[in-house]
Order: structure tokens, then C-alpha cells, then sequence
């Protein structure tokens, strides 16, 4: 990493001055930027004053060095107090209707144990009137038993309406009797290719549906309409901008979500920025894509890549695996997409110049994710549309540096590694761990790392993702050292991460991702600044203020 006191000469302006352009100058600030050419080093750089013309920055600098006439062109000037200034975040992974539903749903992520998560439901269903009880973000891996659930302890409760509770990770669902009754799921129901009904000793339905099982209850439920995917989104854009996060990547978005979330743009009622991936699953793909990729014209809105699933998640032992569980080992876990499916999706979407971005936790799935890749550019190409292969979680050794070969971006999230430490090793073994979370394994080869969250599957702060990207620690500190710690990153690419890769993972790293001339001036205002701070204190970062395109969005004032 090399460090630069200044970034471009203040008399170097992008955008010309008219009478009626907006201009303001941001001033007494600590300001960092990390910049630098894809793959290589970063390069920090650091500057107290920031012009900003229609929303775009036109200068960044040392205010001392800026000639007088620039200042006078600024209409009004915004004085920061000696506050830390940073690009604004952009989450390269996260579910924005998943999150606005679970601030509107009973949330169970802290729920200690089987008893607890049904006592926080009982709790909500008093009040909450709808004719189902939804909620989301148990995990069995936090109770001291580790069991899966049961629709028994539910109905104990609630029996008389149907009850249905997504796992952390949205890869596995808890059910009362009601709801299985509404399914039609009893003892001779048949598992779902890509999904499993997890039974007892007797071959009954015990409520924890998997993957594609899940389907079976999800399809009963109300259906959304557009009013409810807007009231949802709102409520995730206006959690977001609290956190710093100017930017998201949509892993999986539908045509109804699709629709919202052109009209909100056409509102200029995005004050968060949304590069969304089609959904594979979706209907209505093949007219989309042949509509061509969407960019509104102030980049509120961006559509040009479709998300496919290969498995699930490890937590369910839904990832799949070359080999069997290390803790389950009559399984290998599942494919939700078969791989002539997959092949097909791919003979679909890259003729159209959309970017795949395929979910591949388990190395079998990573496996056939890459030869999926390799096939299509024997055969059809799309080697210049930067694909990714979202979480590249457990990745076969011999594989890691065919995603270089492949040009293939590793969209990453760090907090993953923090929260699945108390079972990875459980479900994998130590051999396997060699290509588990290898951020800097990635990283030393060259590969783009775009960091990301998976909201709402883990919190959406994104400093408790630089924090855990730095550490390989939770917030309490543990394991001391770190787990896996040779696989850390540096604070600077972890920040790099979050902003410009995130922004290249995307195709916009032009537009969006660094505080240089040219660029929306999309930033975030710290009580702290993150290289004067020891690195167990990185995740205690409370954003004052968030701007996109140089208006705030979001103050805590």
C-alpha cells in the first residue's frame, strides 16, 4: 500500500462551471480515498476540502493549496469539524426486500435458544394481526443443544394460525403444524429435488423445511404486491443510509421488485444506489434480458446481471460438497440448480452482455460454477463481463487460482467467517478449511475481492465487516489472534473492498466507489478515524451523516 498526501491538483476539474450549476465546498475534514488500478496495491490517499459541482466531485485536495477563485465559485460552503470523511459503502451482496421485511417481521437473530425464538414469536403474534406470523434469523448453531427446531414447540403457542420462520440465512425454514397443514407436507410428502423435509425417527415432518423444500409453504403464503415491495424497500434504504452504505448490490430481484424499483427511481426516491441482479427464477427472464441492461441517468438504478443459485448454505448442510459432511456424512448437501440448468441459464443471459453472478459456498458448487464459466467462454464467450461467483465460501485449493485464469470476481462477505466459526470446521474439517474464507489467498493472486454483507443473513453494518475482514474476530474480540488469521486482510483492503472493488464488481467503478474528480460524490461522515483507531475498535464506527451525490441523506442531527 503506498500513501499519498493529496490526490489531484485542485486546478484539474472535470466538470465545467455554469451559471446555474450547484457547487459546494466541504472543508476541515480528514478525508481518506483508496484508489489504484484493479488487482494491484492500493493506494490511500488522503485531503481536508472537496468540490462538489451538480452532485459530481470536481476537485479534492488540501484546502491550503486551492487557489481563492475556486473557493468563490462555491455557493455555499459545509464545514465538518475535524470529522473523518470516506467514500460512501457499497454492499456488493445483500437481499434489500429480505431486509425491509425483516424490520417489519419478528426478528429472531438473537434468539438464545428453541424456547426463546418461540417466546419473541408469541410475543408478536399478540399484536401482529395478519393471517400469518412471519419471521426470520434463528440459528440453530447459537443454542447450546445445536438441534434443529420443531414445529411442536410453536404449535404449544400458536396452533390456530400458520407460522413460518426463515433461518439466518434464508436457506432453511421452521414451520408450525398449521402451516405444514396448509402445504400438504405430511409423513408421504416426497422431498423436492434441491430440498429437504427434515423428518424424525419415524419418517414424521418435524417442521424445517430446506432449500427447495421451502417452497412448499412459501407458496401458500399471501401474496406480495408491488405496495408491499415498496414499503419494504423503503424501510431497507432508510436503515442503510443510517449505516453509511450508499450503494447495494440486489442478489435477486424479481419482475415486481424490478417494476418498484424502476418507479421509486422515476420519484428520485433511491437514496440508496442499486445495482440489481435479475433473478434466474424469474418468469419473465428471457424478456428482460432482451430488453438489454437498464442505467437510469443518475445511476440510481443499474441493471445488467442475473443471479443464479448453485446450493445452499453450509449453516443447514445445504452447501455441496465434493466430498461428504465431516458431520454429517450421509450427505453432501444440495444443488438447488441442476448443471444442465445452470449450462442453460448461461447459454441464456451472456449473449445479452449481462454479468452472472452465481451464490457457491460449498467447493463442489464453486467446482461446477467455474466449469460452467470455462465452458461458455470456449463456446460463446463472455469473457470481458467481469462474472462472479457469490461468496466463494469453500473453495478446493486446486481451484482458487482458476478464478484469476477465469477473470472471475469473489464477492465475499467477511462477517460470514466471524459467524460460521463455531461450526465451519465442525462441517468441514480442518483439510478442507485450507479454502475456506481465503480472502487473502484471493487477493495475493490478483483476484477482486468485493465485500459485502448478505443482509439480512448477517447484520448490515458494514464496519462490523471491516472489522471482522481485519481480525477474523467477532466483536468480542474472540478468538484471540484471530480464526484463520493468515487469511486476513489489511485495513486497506478491506475499506477497498467495500468502495472501489465493490464498484469495479459492478462495472462502475468510473461513477462510484472513490472520492476522485469526475465521481458521484457519494461519502460518509465518522466519529472515528479508522487508521488511528486499534483494530479491535473498527466495528464501534458510528456514521454522523451520509451524503449521495453531495446531499445528505441521512444526519444525526
Amino acid at each position: 500500500m503506498r500513501f499519498v498526501s493529496s490526490l489531484l491538483p485542485l486546478a484539474l476539474l472535470l466538470i465545467s462551471f455554469t451559471s446555474n450549476a450547484q457547487s459546494i465546498l466541504y472543508h476541515n475534514f480528514n478525508g481518506y480515498t483508496l484508489v489504484g488500478e484493479p488487482g494491484n496495491a492500493a493506494i490511500l490517499k488522503q485531503f481536508d476540502a472537496m468540490l462538489v459541482v451538480d452532485g459530481k466531485i470536481a476537485a479534492v485536495g488540501p484546502l491550503r493549496t486551492m487557489p481563492k477563485q475556486l473557493q468563490q465559485t462555491a455557493e455555499s460552503k459545509v464545514n465538518l469539524h475535524g470529522k473523518t470523511v470516506v467514500p460512501g459503502i457499497i454492499d456488493a451482496h445483500g437481499h434489500m426486500l429480505g431486509l425491509g421485511e425483516n424490520l417489519m417481521q419478528v426478528d429472531l437473530r438473537t434468539a438464545a435458544s428453541e424456547q426463546d425464538a418461540v417466546t419473541r414469536v408469541q410475543k408478536f403474534a399478540e399484536t401482529e394481526t395478519g393471517p400469518w406470523v412471519i419471521g426470520r434469523g434463528w440459528n440453530q448453531e447459537n443454542w447450546q443443544n445445536r438441534q434443529f427446531p420443531t414445529a411442536k414447540s410453536l404449535d404449544e403457542f400458536i396452533a390456530d394460525r400458520p407460522v413460518w420462520l426463515a433461518r439466518v440465512d434464508g436457506h432453511a425454514g421452521w414451520a408450525n403444524s398449521r402451516a405444514l397443514e396448509l402445504a400438504g407436507i405430511t409423513a408421504d410428502t416426497v422431498s423436492p429435488e434441491g430440498g429437504e423435509i427434515i423428518r424424525d425417527a419415524n419418517g414424521k415432518p418435524t417442521g424445517v423445511l430446506v432449500d427447495n423444500a421451502m417452497a412448499l409453504v412459501e407458496s401458500k403464503m399471501p401474496a406480495k404486491n408491488a405496495d408491499y415491495y415498496r414499503r419494504a424497500l423503503i424501510a431497507a434504504f432508510d436503515h442503510l443510509v443510517s449505516e453509511g452504505i450508499t450503494g447495494v448490490h440486489d442478489a435477486g430481484v424479481d419482475a415486481t421488485n424490478l417494476a418498484v424499483y424502476q418507479q421509486l427511481a422515476e420519484e428520485g426516491k433511491m437514496p440508496v444506489r442499486v445495482y440489481a441482479m435479475l433473478s434466474a427464477s424469474e418468469p419473465s427472464l428471457p424478456e428482460l434480458l432482451a430488453a438489454g441492461p437498464i442505467t437510469t441517468a443518475d445511476d440510481s438504478l443499474t441493471v445488467a446481471s442475473v443471479k443464479i443459485y448453485t446450493d445452499g448454505a453450509l449453516g443447514s448442510r445445504g452447501a455441496a460438497l465434493i466430498e461428504p459432511y465431516s458431520d454429517a456424512p450421509n450427505t453432501r448437501g444440495l444443488l438447488v440448480t441442476q448443471p444442465n440448468d445452470i449450462e442453460q441459464l448461461f447459454d441464456l443471459i451472456i449473449p445479452h452482455g449481462f454479468q452472472i453472478n452465481i451464490h457457491a459456498i460449498g467447493d463442489r458448487a464453486n467446482r461446477i460454477a467455474l466449469d460452467n464459466f470455462a465452458h461458455a467462454y470456449a463456446t460463446i464467450g463472455g469473457r470481458n463481463l467481469r462474472h462472479r461467483i457469490e461468496h466463494s465460501q469453500v473453495v478446493h485449493p486446486v481451484d482458487i487460482p482458476r478464478f484469476k485464469e477465469l477473470n472471475i470476481i469473489a464477492s465475499m462477505q467477511p462477517t460470514h467467517a466471524t459467524s460460521d466459526k463455531n461450526m465451519a470446521e465442525d462441517r468441514l474439517g480442518k483439510e478442507r478449511m485450507q479454502g475456506a474464507y481465503a480472502w487473502q489467498t484471493f487477493l495475493e493472486q490478483g483476484t477482486i475481492v468485493a465485500a459485502g454483507s448478505d443482509f439480512p443473513v448477517e447484520l448490515s453494518n458494514p464496519f462490523f465487516g471491516v472489522h471482522a475482514a481485519v481480525t477474523r474476530q467477532d466483536r468480542d474480540n474472540q478468538p484471540q489472534g484471530g480464526w484463520y488469521a493468515h487469511e486476513a486482510m489489511t485495513l486497506e483492503q478491506a475499506l477497498r473492498a467495500f468502495t472501489l472493488d465493490a464498484a469495479y464488481a459492478s462495472g462502475q467503478e468510473q461513477q462510484l466507489g472513490s472520492l476522485e474528480p469526475g465521481k458521484w460524490a457519494d461519502f460518509i461522515v465518522l466519529d472515528q478515524d479508522p487508521f488511528a483507531v486499534t483494530s479491535d475498535k473498527l466495528w464501534r464506527a458510528d456514521v454522523l451523516a451520509t451524503y449521495v451525490a453531495g446531499k445528505v441523506v441521512f444526519t444525526q442531527e
